[in-house]
Formats: C-alpha cells, sequence, structure tokens
C-alpha cells in the first residue's frame, strides 16, 4: 500500500498530510475571528440590517467563506452579540446588587444607554428575537427579569413613578 493509501485509509502515521490538518484547523479558527471582528464594526455601524456580503467585504474573505462559518445570519449575529447580551446581563445583575434602588435603576438606565450608543448593531439586539439562539434569549429573558426588578424596586422606594412600565423604555435603535 502506497503512502497515500495508508493516509486515506487512517493507516498513515506521521505524513506531510497529517501536519497539514492542524494548519488547516487554525486557519479556519482565524478565518472566524477575522469574520467576527468584522461582523462586529459592519453591524455596530450599519446596524442588523447590514448585509452578508458587507460582512464579507469588510472581512476581506468570499461569501461562500462566510457562509461555510456562518450558514445563515442569525447565527452571525449570535456570535458577534453574545458577549455583549452577556454584559446586558450582568449590568442588570449589577443594578440589581446595588442597594439604592434608585441608584441601582438609574446606573442601569446610564449602562444600557451607553452600551446602545456605542453599537448601533446591540441597539437592534435589543429590539429583536432569535428563537433559535436559545443562549442568547436565554441572557435576554435574565436582564428583563431583572429591569423588572429594578423597576419594582425603584417605585417601592418611592422615587419612580406608580405608573412608569417597562414599556416605557423601548430600547431605540440609533438612526
Amino acid at each position: 500500500m502506497n503512502p497515500r493509501d495508508q493516509h486515506a485509509n487512517g493507516t498513515g502515521t506521521g505524513s506531510t498530510a497529517d501536519s497539514a490538518a492542524p494548519s488547516k484547523r487554525s486557519d479556519a479558527e482565524r478565518n472566524r475571528g477575522r469574520i467576527i471582528a468584522a461582523a462586529r464594526t459592519v453591524f455596530g455601524r450599519d446596524g442588523l440590517n447590514a448585509s452578508m456580503a458587507s460582512v464579507a467585504r469588510e472581512t476581506g474573505v468570499g461569501i461562500a467563506t462566510l457562509f461555510r462559518h456562518f450558514p445563515n445570519k442569525e447565527e452571525l449575529v449570535v456570535a458577534v452579540f453574545a458577549d455583549r447580551m452577556e454584559a446586558y446581563a450582568q449590568a442588570t445583575a449589577e443594578a440589581l446588587a446595588d442597594p439604592d434602588p434608585w441608584n441601582g435603576f438609574t446606573g442601569y438606565i446610564e449602562e444600557v444607554c451607553a452600551m446602545q450608543a456605542a453599537d448601533r448593531g446591540f441597539a437592534d439586539i435589543l429590539t429583536m428575537s432569535f428563537p433559535g439562539a436559545q443562549a442568547l434569549e436565554a441572557l435576554r429573558a435574565q436582564a428583563y427579569q431583572g429591569f423588572l426588578e429594578l423597576i419594582g424596586r425603584a417605585k417601592d422606594s418611592g422615587q419612580l413613578r406608580e405608573d412608569f412600565t417597562s414599556r416605557d423604555l423601548v430600547p431605540m435603535p440609533c438612526r
């Protein structure tokens, strides 16, 4: 059996093809990282209406490479914004940890507004749902429940009007 046949059958050891596989994987990981970084830039600047083609252009890869890593836009959006949604949930947790209900509430509002102002795509994320992205949706639900608790605490302290509801502070995409 020649060395190529051995490799194809999985019986080869230490062939050139064996050592090339890890570099292809690391190259693919580098491309994935570059795509996510470019998508952060594009979505942050243009919002989630930006096309996959614009992300590919920003990355410097072909559209086929982009779709090989992210078969649909939702998967790319989830990869780009998972950490930001975690930060959003963390902002809620930190606000709830503040012993002063009003300070916690206003600190949360300032933090979330700053996050939205810095990233147009994140502002869009807060107004959309991604049913296929369970982790992202769980963080959104956690943050929303925390926000409701912040509202209740601020009302109970007498510093927030009783008629205030969560709908009074709808995330507004920056346009």
